[in-house]
């Protein structure tokens, strides 16, 4: 079971104006965003996978994180190959 954040893009030009591309017209009824970097984003969502595939016994085996290290970074901590995020990244 994949689960999907909701996402578009910000977009500021030179004079600071603010655009949003929304070409699935997801938050047309909305007022209020807010912009997250895109690697967050799929971090977040990978991390959401993660939690969903009941994938506890690998979080408990890493022990103390140092608060330092990038939170991408536990993806290959937890065992995870490219070819597996590749794949959670293509449910989205």
């Amino acid at each position: 079971m994949a689960y999907r954040i909701d996402n578009a893009i910000v977009k500021k030009d030179r004079d600071g104006r603010i655009t949003l591309i929304d070409p699935e017209n997801v938050f047309k009824d909305e007022d209020a965003f807010i912009a997250i970097k895109s690697d967050d984003l799929i971090t977040i969502q990978l991390l959401i996978n993660g939690i969903l595939s009941n994938d506890f016994q690998n979080w408990r085996e890493l022990g103390n994180i140092p608060e330092n290290e990038p939170l991408k970074g536990l993806f290959v901590r937890l065992g995870y190959s490219k070819e597996d995020i590749s794949k959670l990244l293509k449910e989205f």
